[in-house]
């Protein structure tokens, strides 16, 4: 009775709610069922409805201290909500696609046999945590107002900063999909706790380092 519980166990689907709760064993079966449809057009949909609140926190305001004038400015602020929302359908696909492209190619110098099914379920399963992060800090944005680029959750909104620059991308549900990644690099590609946590922190400092050179740019003597 007690192997064909554990049999049963095994053949369960992941799901993404388990992510909060008992990320190891979802990350177990990524590895013996990986499932990538229902949970890519779920976590998709979530990042269009945080970005669509996102795109109801922006105000015509920026375009005009450009110098635009009210009327274009009410045009760009169309087109650029319209611009939001699609990209958030569209950018967890190709996330997960680059992100588990590279898992891949390092998988393939090192012992490990993981599929690039399996990889592109576990990326999928991890994004499920920056779109609940984008769902609610775009709420609270929406109730409270200020700037929708920068997150209440990272350094650049609990230290009220004008800007999101690095600060920004020093934050909660980014730091934790860095340690959801290093374990699941571990549990369903079969990568050595070294490694994966290796790759997982690579990954968060370029995110910095991005972050970094939008401040460089922000920051530049304007001509």
């Amino acid at each position: 009775m007690e192997i064909q519980t554990e049999i049963n166990s095994k053949r369960e689907n992941p799901s993404l709610l388990g992510m909060f709760m008992n990320p190891s064993e979802q990350f177990q079966r990524i590895k013996e069922k990986p499932k990538i449809w229902v949970p890519l057009i779920i976590v998709s949909s979530l990042y269009a409805i945080g970005m669509a609140l996102m795109a109801f926190s922006m105000d015509a305001s920026v375009f005009i201290k450009s110098g635009v004038s009210k009327d274009q400015a009410g045009v760009f602020l169309g087109f650029m909500k319209v611009t939001v929302v699609v990209l958030g359908i569209f950018s967890p696909i190709i996330i997960v696609l680059i992100t588990s492209a590279i898992h891949l190619l390092i998988a393939k110098f090192t012992s490990s046999s993981v599929s690039f099914k399996q990889l592109f379920s576990m990326n999928t399963f991890i994004l499920m945590i920056s779109a609940i992060g984008l769902i609610l800090n775009m709420a609270i944005r929406q109730a409270i107002g200020g700037n929708p680029e920068i997150y209440l959750t990272s350094l650049a909104g609990l230290l009220n900063q004008d800007k999101s620059g690095y600060l920004g991308s020093i934050e909660v549900f980014r730091i934790w999909s860095t340690i959801l990644t290093a374990i699941g690099l571990h549990r369903t590609a079969q990568f050595s706790k070294g490694l994966a946590w290796t790759i997982a922190i690579v990954f968060f400092l370029i995110g910095i380092g991005f972050g970094l050179i939008g401040t460089s740019f922000q920051s530049a003597p304007k001509l």
